[in-house]
């Protein structure tokens, strides 16, 4: 559900919302979050996932991290996926992806440092 602007400030609230949001997704930082959005990617709940991260870095007031998007890297069966790049250049890959699987990742190892094991692809 949509509110009603019905001043200067509703809107004025409303630009900021919409500037931070772009900002989670802009601008070099600590750590890069890319979910992959292709076909495959969208049809096994990439859009969720997406929708779900950037939520969640807001709620938990993360700043440290870029949110991006690309296509489908070829691993299909391992949908919706999310590749994390931290600033040392370590590379974690994350398949299988839920809503609450992302609220996890987030708290244990963008919050915390430490990988989910568990949801990583090839470890």
């Amino acid at each position: 559900m949509t509110s009603k602007i019905t001043s200067p400030k509703d809107l004025a609230a409303l630009r900021e919302k919409a500037r931070a949001a772009i900002a989670l997704r802009s601008g070099p930082k600590e750590i890069t979050m890319t979910v992959h959005m292709g076909t495959c990617g969208i049809a096994a709940g990439a859009r969720e996932v997406l929708s779900t991260l950037t939520q969640c870095l807001d709620q938990e007031g993360v700043s440290n991290v870029t949110v991006r998007q690309s296509g489908c890297i070829g691993l299909c069966d391992r949908e919706p996926m999310l590749t994390m790049v931290d600033n040392s250049g370590k590379e974690y890959r994350y398949g299988k992806l839920n809503g609450e699987r992302i609220r996890t990742i987030v708290q244990k190892h963008v919050m915390g440092g430490s990988p989910v094991m568990e949801y990583l692809i090839g470890q």
